[in-house]
């Protein structure tokens, strides 16, 4: 008795129940995966998951059993999956790890059960055969799905293919350039000299200053120091720190991306609530702070100051109140000059300092009109538009584009696109044209041309645009250039035709001289969301890169209105990646990736401008937020080298009929009833675009639900050179590391370099490093431009989604950046400033030029 008793209690030991355990996570993974696996077959999936999903619940079955088969079982599954992952997607790190790391864990699991099974030869016949009906159906859906991976693999060979034909650099230079002279050895020796007016402006540079949001209104990025090089920089040092004290109190969308200025001995910045200060370039003391007394409802999509203008009044006697001044705009619509010496308004600058720029605007709402980035200072016009919140209502604040004095405030002009021809306030009684595209970004200006450069918006709402003017059909998405001095247009050219997608125009232009068979031309370069660069002539808008009209995909719900072409560029290297396929969908474990392999075949999606749906979710790739955003490019214009930083992300969205969302409660900013909680979902925010027919549903962060990972495949961002002389990309590698990313919102902490989404710029130095933060993992990083290499890492305090800059003071090259984080982007908000430079021994053994 007492042995059989004993007998009893070994049969019911731990073995046993962890062997029951083992059976029952399969069975909890393996139904879910053979159920989902069939689903996916009847939408014209891969076959590969029905047969795992059924080796995983033989498997349980046989556990249950406590009999040997099922270790034969499931060693046949996963020789299967190895060779079906292999196989989809061959020894790319990131693309096994939903395929092979759980399966691995689950063998390891699996083998620990062996003490308890029995290895009896009267059942050993009935698992081997289960087994070969196991192995047959594995094998059989590796056959299946080879014909469905290698028509997809087909598919993406030819747009490879076609891409690297079309919209790769050439490998040899045209005939026109093989019958120029000999190019000058940089660009900036080919510069061709202008005729400029007589100036009645003071010209900026960059060296020891840094005076403007990308260095110079030029927007570069690029700074001539060489006193922190490749070999010296590991020994940068934190050398001081400023809080602004602007922080959310109740959840607001807080964040801030400002770059300071600096002139002199001095630096000006602005908080995420646009409090400017003067601090010492050199170590960071404050001189003064002015509070505008911004209130926190102003705030729109996230509170940010991205800059502000530095003015010298050509005007003014020296050492005069105002001589020198800063300018900035604040969320609830002020323009706001300041003393640089004293911090006190100007008197004679507006209605004592302060322009109010909701005159001619009309009836608007907290939030809803808030401009976030600097006026563009070209000769003495400050040229300024503003963030239109996204998503409202057709009846939005205007996209017009205005021209103040800098000495008096006064308003000079004002581009409304509904008003051809008229520059001036609208007559009494009536406001700019409503809903119109804005400018929400930083543009650029050329002093001697006299020209401004608008990165135009859309429309507003961003994804049907039935009733849109024939003004705002021709200006949405473009890049548009006016005369500064009277406000009419020079030239415009549109990147985007019909934009239903929100690929506005994010990033500032850069102004280069840009060398062409005949000689180095006076350039716009603007990136885009596409990933692709549009170079002009900023003279006359003429493309200096071949444009092509390639076929674009219709449908949807404006079938007759999408344009049926849209724009290439095909002679020079551009960033956009292949179209997605099935296997390029992701997460952590096979069922993961099952889910987001379920929704992919359940979208409509065709490429690059697939048409907006309202029946299926259709898939945008690039996303909104994809490519090149506000934070620009910075070049080097001696080695004509540029840096980019873009996003590699898609969007999972659809429309939602008027009806639906009238029955959620969602309603545009303006109305009374306003609720800004109303709209969410598992498939992210629902947003009214009042006065349309249709809503939208944007999941700008395709996700897993069950382990918050995205859906499509790592790397989400990257960072690449390309030489403007031989339009070759130099390098192209992911950005930004995995360590503050992790399954069910738990950080890694692993150093690996997954690629991040991005946003904010860098800035390029000639010793030939590129500082740039940006990513999601709160690291400020320095990047050898010749090879790539990260060479210096710092961790921040905060999210570095600003655009971080350079200049000397105290004998000392400082490096300053805002850690002031970004709510959209989920990275720590913060009130930082932070200064780093070389020990003061190592710095004085490097002069500056």
């Amino acid at each position: 008795m007492a042995e059989q008793l004993s007998s009893h209690a070994n049969h019911r030991g731990f073995g046993f129940w962890w062997t029951m355990l083992v059976a029952v996570i399969l069975v909890l993974f393996g139904l879910p995966i053979a159920v989902g696996g069939l689903w996916l077959i009847t939408l014209g999936g891969s076959f590969y998951y029905l047969p795992a999903g059924i080796g995983l619940l033989l498997t349980a079955y046989f556990l249950f059993r406590r009999e040997m088969n099922a270790v034969w079982i499931y060693l046949i599954t996963f020789v299967a999956t190895v060779i079906w992952a292999l196989w989809e997607r061959g020894f790319e790190p990131w693309a096994q790890v939903p395929r092979l790391v759980a399966p691995t864990v689950v063998l390891v699991l699996v083998l620990t059960t062996l003490p308890t099974l029995r290895r009896s030869t009267r059942r050993m016949s009935t698992g081997m055969a289960a087994a070969v009906v196991t192995l047959a159906g594995a094998l059989g859906a590796i056959s299946v799905a080879n014909h469905g991976v290698e028509t997809a693999l087909a598919q993406e060979t030819e747009t490879t293919a076609e891409e690297l034909t079309t919209a790769a650099p050439a490998p040899e230079a045209p005939a026109a350039a093989l019958e120029a002279p000999a190019a000058p050895a940089t660009l900036e020796q080919a510069a061709a000299p202008l005729a400029p007016p007589q100036p009645t402006y003071v010209a900026l540079e960059t060296g020891a200053d840094w005076p403007a949001y990308g260095g110079t209104h030029e927007a570069l990025r690029y700074s001539p120091l060489t006193q922190i090089t490749p070999d010296n920089v590991g020994e940068l040092e934190q050398i001081w720190e400023f809080r602004t004290g602007d922080l959310p109190e109740n959840g607001e969308p807080f964040g801030n991306q400002n770059t300071p200025v600096k002139v002199g001995n001095r630096l000006y910045l602005c908080s995420a609530l646009n409090k400017i200060s003067a601090l010492d370039a050199a170590t960071g003391a404050e001189f003064w702070t002015y509070d505008p007394q911004t209130p926190v409802d102003a705030i729109g999509y996230n509170a940010s100051c991205r800059g502000l203008v530095y003015f010298e009044d050509p005007t003014a006697e020296a050492d005069s109140l105002c001589a020198t001044r800063v300018v900035n705009l604040t969320h609830d619509a002020r323009m706001i000059a300041l003393d640089t010496q004293t911090g006190q308004l100007c008197p004679d600058f507006g209605e004592g300092g302060i322009v109010n720029l909701l005159v001619g605007i009309g009836d608007t709402a907290p939030g809803f009109y808030a401009p976030t980035s600097p006026p563009t200072l070209v000769r003495d016009v400050l040229v300024l538009g503003s963030q239109v919140s996204d998503g409202q209502t057709r009846e939005a604040p205007s996209g017009v584009i205005r021209g103040f004095s800098a000495v008096t405030g006064d308003l000079n002009w004002a581009w409304d696109m509904g008003r051809p021809g008229e520059t001036g306030l609208p007559p009494e009684g009536e406001i700019y044209t409503p809903g119109t595209p804005n400018v929400w970004t930083i543009m650029s200006g050329d002093d001697d041309l006299g020209m401004v450069y608008l990165p135009m918006g859309n429309s507003a709402v961003d994804y049907w645009g039935g009733d849109r003017s024939e003004a705002e059909n021709t200006y949405s998405t473009a890049i548009v250039a006016l005369d500064v001095e009277t406000g009419l247009e020079a030239w415009h050219y549109q990147t985007v035709h019909y934009d239903v997608w929100d690929y506005d125009l994010g990033g500032q232009g850069s102004l280069v001289d840009f060398p062409t068979a005949d000689g180095p031309v006076p350039a716009i370069i603007m990136p885009s969301k596409q990933a692709q660069f549009y170079i002009l002539n900023r003279e006359t808008g003429e493309p200096l890169v071949t444009i092509e009209e390639r076929p674009a995909p219709t449908g949807g719900v404006e079938p007759e209105r999408l344009s049926p072409t849209q724009p290439y560029v095909t002679d020079f290297p551009n960033l956009l990646k292949p179209d997605l396929t099935e296997a390029d969908m992701w997460g952590t474990t096979p069922l993961d990736q099952l889910w987001c392999r379920i929704q992919f075949r359940q979208a409509t999606y065709d490429g690059v401008y697939t048409p907006p749906t309202v029946d299926t979710p259709w898939i945008q790739f690039p996303g909104y937020n994809g490519g090149s955003d506000w934070g620009g490019v910075a070049i080097d214009p001696v080695k004509g080298i540029m840096i980019a930083n873009y996003n590699n992300m898609p969007n999972f969205n659809q429309l939602v009929p008027r009806e639906e969302v009238d029955a959620a409660g969602v309603l545009p900013i303006t109305d009374p009833n306003y609720d800004a909680e109303a709209g969410g979902g598992s498939h992210g925010s629902l947003s009214p675009q009042a006065l349309t027919p249709y809503g939208i549903r944007v999941n700008a962060g395709w996700r897993v639900p069950f382990t918050g990972l995205l859906c499509k495949e790592p790397p989400y961002g990257g960072i690449a050179a390309i030489d403007l002389n031989t339009r070759e990309v130099l390098w192209d590698r992911p950005f930004g590391s995995a360590r503050k990313n992790g399954p069910f919102g738990i950080p890694s902490m692993l150093p690996i370099d997954i690629g991040t989404p991005n946003n904010g710029g860098g800035v390029v130095t000639a010793s030939g490093l590129f500082f740039i933060a940006a990513a999601t993992d709160d690291i400020l990083r320095a990047v050898d431009i010749s090879t790539g290499e990260e060479v210096w890492q710092v961790t921040l305090p905060a999210g570095g989604q600003a655009t971080p800059m350079t200049y000397e003071a105290g004998g000392r090259q400082i490096l300053v950046i805002n850690a002031g984080g970004h709510d959209f982007m989920e990275t720590p908000i913060g009130d930082y400033f932070i200064a780093y430079a070389l020990p003061g021994d190592v710095a004085a053994q490097t002069e500056q030029p």
